[in-house]
């Protein structure tokens, strides 16, 4: 039986099944991707950027019916579904507009001043994307989107609960002008992406997902010399040592946590709070977080939908408990019901707690006290993780000296919310290496290649 399903979360019902896809097919279509590599690498960075432009129109086009289908997949809130099509429009609009401004050929200032050299930016060949459920089209515009532009060609490994909105996607591409076999969506196995991550035609592979999968990618491509990049989990510090509208930031940090309903790798899921505002923040915090019920994700009033799984949601609530065996308190919250998950909110996690360093998928929030700004970076950074930040306070000078301070690929401070197709998305230690979007994303598959000219 196929592992590729769409079961409905909010309703348990299995709305479609797919097919796998064989192995005789695979290499199939590897072939076909390798061989189409030539072509699509020659039409020019303008004609491909001219792909992604179409490919804008036909996401505006099908706005509604791509929102529904995430909705049905994952259990994505439909507005916010709507929002991650739209976001996934923009990072394609970005390529489509900079797409030959971040290929162009760079010089560089020869120190004998003799001749010239410059940097040429190539695609590389044929590329592996591995993507997970939780933003299903936002997650292949960050792969698919740059490298497209790029001239590479790509191979599609989409999570197992979203086959419908993988082959939608594969359909706008071909309609937009990506040539067929440029863009491949695969129905494979494990077994099956170790053996196309070890194909020789494959040259690079991009995976993001868990720790446990992405250290399994990167030893296979590690044995076969490829170039990986690996976005992973977090466990996102939220750092609140001064404030002069203490609402605005308890919103801000509801908003953190709830994006998605917790089920993000970037979400805030520690709350570090300065020891004089840790008792006003706890109590709003508390009210504001319970305020909201999960429910229905059809409804554009639905903020927390259910959980993208029954599996996720038994895992979630095995955690709490794990937690609170563990000593902390359970302030409010940690009842299921299904797949839905109560918003909840944990304090008194101490090292000892194995809650202390696992990442919390769901709307679950940790708050910790601090003495001072030293406290608070040290408490961030006493994590496995390292991929995004946020830090309030009204000291521009010690907004920055924290930032400098947090071991994290991000840091948004003042702000939540504030991600763009032209920011470097990316983090460190076990939250992953690389980075996606902007110009670094652009940078990350491509031969830069030195062509050094006599004078």
């Amino acid at each position: 039986m196929s592992s590729y399903a769409v079961v409905n979360p909010a309703t348990g019902e299995t709305v479609a099944t797919y097919p796998e896809i064989t192995d005789e097919q695979l290499r199939e279509a590897i072939g076909r991707a390798d061989a189409a590599h030539r072509a699509w690498a020659t039409t020019g960075v303008e004609e491909r950027a001219e792909v992604l432009g179409r490919l804008v129109e036909l996401y505006a086009r099908d706005r509604q019916k791509l929102a529904e289908i995430i909705v049905r997949e994952m259990g994505k809130p439909i507005e916010q579904a709507l929002g991650e099509v739209d976001f996934a429009a923009a990072i394609y609009g970005y390529y489509a507009r900079d797409a030959a401004k971040l290929m162009a050929d760079e010089p560089i200032a020869l120190e004998d001043g003799e001749g010239s050299a410059l940097i040429r930016r190539g695609s590389l060949g044929v590329l592996l994307g591995i993507m997970p459920w939780n933003y299903p089209y936002y997650q292949v515009a960050r792969f698919a989107g740059p490298n497209l532009a790029a001239g590479n060609t790509i191979l599609l490994k989409h999570a197992p609960q979203c086959p419908e909105s993988a082959a939608v996607m594969e359909e706008l591409f071909h309609e937009a002008g990506v040539p067929q076999d440029a863009y491949i969506n695969i129905y494979a196995t494990n077994d099956q992406i170790a053996e196309t991550i070890a194909d020789p035609r494959v040259q690079a592979v991009s995976l993001t997902g868990s720790e446990r999968a992405g250290a399994a990618v990167a030893e296979i491509a590690g044995r076969n010399l490829k170039k990986v990049v690996l976005e992973l989990g977090g466990s996102d510090p939220f750092i609140l040592l001064s404030t002069d509208d203490l609402d605005a930031a308890v919103e801000a940090a509801v908003g953190a946590r709830l994006e998605n309903s917790g089920q993000a790798c970037n979400a805030a899921k520690r709350f570090i709070v300065a020891d004089e505002l840790y008792e006003p923040f706890t109590e709003k915090f508390t009210a504001a977080l319970g305020s909201v019920a999960p429910g229905d994700p059809t409804s554009a009033e639905t903020t927390v939908g259910p959980l993208s799984s029954a599996a996720a949601a038994e895992r979630l609530e095995e955690q709490v408990q794990r937690a609170v065996d563990g000593g902390a308190k359970l302030v409010a919250g940690g009842g299921r019901e299904g797949t839905f998950f109560e918003t909840t909110i944990l304090t008194g996690i101490t090292p000892e707690n194995p809650a202390y360093a696992e990442e919390f998928f769901g709307p679950v929030a940790q708050i910790h006290r601090v003495a001072s700004e030293e406290e608070a970076i040290a408490l961030a950074n006493d994590t496995p993780f390292g991929l995004g930040s946020y830090v309030y306070t009204t000291d521009a000078e010690q907004a920055l000296r924290v930032a400098d301070g947090i071991d994290a690929g991000m840091v948004f401070v003042n702000v939540v919310g504030a991600e763009g197709a032209e920011l470097p998305f990316g983090g460190v230690k076990r939250s992953g290496f690389g980075r996606e979007l902007g110009r670094f994303g652009m940078d990350e598959f491509v031969n830069k290649k030195l062509i050094r000219i006599a004078g």
